[in-house]
């Protein structure tokens, strides 16, 4: 019992660490001070105590630490025994990780520290240590963050999710009660217990809450959360549409992977690096568009330290400062991973057109308002199939205008307009995160010859 008593208190030490910081840090020079401070302590400590990083790094001053080599998933898996300061070798992890998902039991932990998978969308599943302590303050910064109101009023959570964890079960307890909803449950499960528990927060990759949204303007699902959170996969602006005008509020989103709790929105929907905890280099795609891929350096874990770790994800920056007046850096969209960037053939032959998921997304919304629901994939660079929602009366029409919309992207963009075939749209949650935009070959052409 004392033990409980102790965990909570340091979920609520960290709870009140995070909005003081939240309220002392209003300006960006003082940020960074503090966070170049923070970074240098905590390498400080990641080279003494990781054989990987020490070995990687050297002697080097770390006063240059945004030199240091950068890693990714591959890298860290291939070192994970090393890398990691608790210990744990990656056979005995993905094997917990792994009899974890098939009974779906995920409250057992090695010497106290808790086991994650990845989904592993890129054909990589990737491992997360979280140590106890660390589990703890994690809470206590995601329930600064995300909880509606203060934590000493009552919340009652609903947290959908592939595969649980006791990470997510760390929030649970005194006026906080948190349930887990297994993805892969049945929906009429979901629905019959969502109309029980009445949660006041709601979390779920969007694609639940899109199906969630349909019911509930449907009259078969009647609930009123206080705030809704969109997680785990990339979230599409027509999804944002519906599942607001179902529940009549805003939606926010938390932008967290294996790497890391990475950021949250502001009370005026920008997404904000949560730079108390994390430090982001921009690495860009394309800086007049804004576009860049992340690398992530996290001074607040140790068990399995994140630095200057290249994330396979696209981001685009806010074009000017957030009215919310916070100097966290802020995002305009997460669109999702490199690996989903298509790359058409020039038209004059000469090299590749880069074309990013975004305006793949607008190009198949702008084309018809009949479009329910969607998906694109690129199956090679000539061949695209494009999956469609719509009423059946609309279904030809729309097919048609989603072909000319495709094809004047690709008269403006100057590349070849691929062949496309149309299927009927079809996604359940939980057999994997949806990608509206989706690349299924791997393909990485020459720097040089991109346009």
């Amino acid at each position: 019992m004392m033990t409980k008593h102790l965990e909570r208190a340091a979920v609520l030490y960290r709870y009140w660490l995070t909005r003081r910081g939240m309220g002392r840090l209003t300006d960006r020079a003082s940020l960074e001070r503090w966070q170049e401070k923070c970074v240098r302590a905590h390498l400080k400590w990641v080279r003494r105590e990781s054989p990987f990083y020490r070995e990687l790094w050297g002697d080097v001053d770390l006063s240059r630490w945004r030199e240091l080599p950068v890693i990714d998933k591959t890298a860290m898996m291939d070192h994970f025994d090393r890398l990691n300061t608790a210990g744990i070798r990656k056979e005995e992890a993905f094997e917990l990780a792994l009899r974890a998902e098939r009974t779906r039991d995920f409250t057992k932990a090695i010497g106290g520290v808790t086991v994650g998978l990845s989904s592993g969308t890129s054909g990589n599943r990737g491992l997360f240590l979280v140590g106890k302590g660390e589990r703890l303050a994690w809470a206590g910064t995601v329930l600064a963050k995300v909880l509606p109101g203060s934590i000493a009023d009552p919340h009652r959570i609903a947290f959908f999710l592939r595969a649980g964890s006791d990470l997510y079960g760390s929030v649970d307890g005194g006026r906080i009660r948190f349930d887990f909803y297994d993805l892969l449950d049945p929906l009429a499960l979901h629905l019959a217990r969502l109309a029980k528990r009445r949660p006041t927060l709601l979390v779920a990759p969007p694609s639940m809450l899109r199906l969630l949204a349909d019911k509930q303007a449907e009259g078969k699902l009647r609930i009123r959360p206080d705030k809704i959170v969109s997680i785990a996969e990339a979230l599409d602006p027509s999804d944002r549409a519906r599942i607001e005008e179902a529940f009549d509020q805003k939606l926010h989103q938390v932008y967290q992977c294996t790497e890391g709790f990475l950021g949250v929105t502001c009370g005026h929907g920008t997404i904000h690096i949560n730079e108390d905890i994390v430090c982001i280099q921009k690495e860009y795609i394309d800086r007049k568009l804004r576009k860049f891929v992340p690398i992530v350096t996290d001074f607040s874990r140790r068990t399995q330290p994140i630095v200057r770790y290249r994330l396979n994800d696209v981001l685009t920056e806010r074009e000017g400062p957030c009215p919310c007046g916070s100097p966290f850096m802020a995002i305009e969209s997460v669109e999702g991973r490199c690996d989903d960037l298509f790359y058409f053939p020039a038209s004059d032959g000469g090299g590749w057109v880069r074309v990013f998921p975004d305006f793949i997304s607008r190009a198949v919304l702008a084309a018809s308002a009949d479009i329910m629901e969607y998906r694109v994939v690129l199956l090679a660079p000539d061949r695209m199939q494009v999956q469609l929602r719509v009423p059946s009366e609309a279904a030809a029409e729309a097919r048609g205008r989603v072909a000319e919309s495709i094809a004047g992207l690709c008269a403006r963009l100057g590349c070849r307009a691929p062949e496309i075939e149309f299927a009927d749209y079809w996604f359940a949650p939980g057999g994997g995160k949806l990608r509206r935009v989706e690349r299924r070959f791997a393909f990485e052409p020459d720097p040089g010859s991109i346009r």
